[in-house]
């Protein structure tokens, strides 16, 4: 199988995230359905279905928190330096508006553009990689080609 790269970051948030599924919500919808069984009829008790719903959900996000986990290659991105790598916060300029952003190129499993982890499969991080401070680069978006140029690179 493939190994999955991630931050340290990545990795304990998604840790952590299963410890939460194992040892809390696990046993709280276990509880639930417990309760709604002593409610009588299971074929019309709407409580009992909505928790083997929710006990559905957990089960299968702790087998894909399992997989990724067990898949996961943690980098260490401050052993780094230079041009653009998985791991490196990077500062954009958009060619257009001046508008400066600043994103880390992260795994798959934690990438969350909102708040500035990008992940390594965009067209932005695949543009952005091998490239070096000032250089530009073109990024095919739905909207059209966007141009940046790159202000900064640090790997911390």
């Amino acid at each position: 199988m493939e190994k999955i790269p991630m931050t340290r970051g990545g990795f304990v948030a998604l840790d952590e995230e299963l410890k939460v599924l194992k040892s809390i919500e696990r046993p709280a919808v276990i509880r639930a359905i417990s309760e709604a069984r002593e409610h009588g009829d299971l074929s019309e008790n709407a409580e009992y279905h909505a928790a083997r719903e929710k006990q559905s959900f957990i089960e299968g996000r702790i087998k894909e928190l399992e997989g990724i986990l067990s898949l996961a290659e943690v980098i260490d991105p401050t052993r780094f330096s230079g041009s653009v790598k998985f791991g490196a916060t990077v500062t954009l300029a958009d060619d257009d508006s001046g508008e400066e952003k600043t994103y880390q190129i992260v795994g798959e499993t934690e990438a969350d553009i909102e708040n500035g982890l990008l992940n390594i499969r965009s067209p932005l991080a695949r543009a952005l990689i091998g490239k070096d401070e000032g250089d530009s680069v073109d990024v095919r978006t739905p909207g059209g080609v966007k141009s940046y140029e790159i202000l900064s690179i640090r790997y911390v």
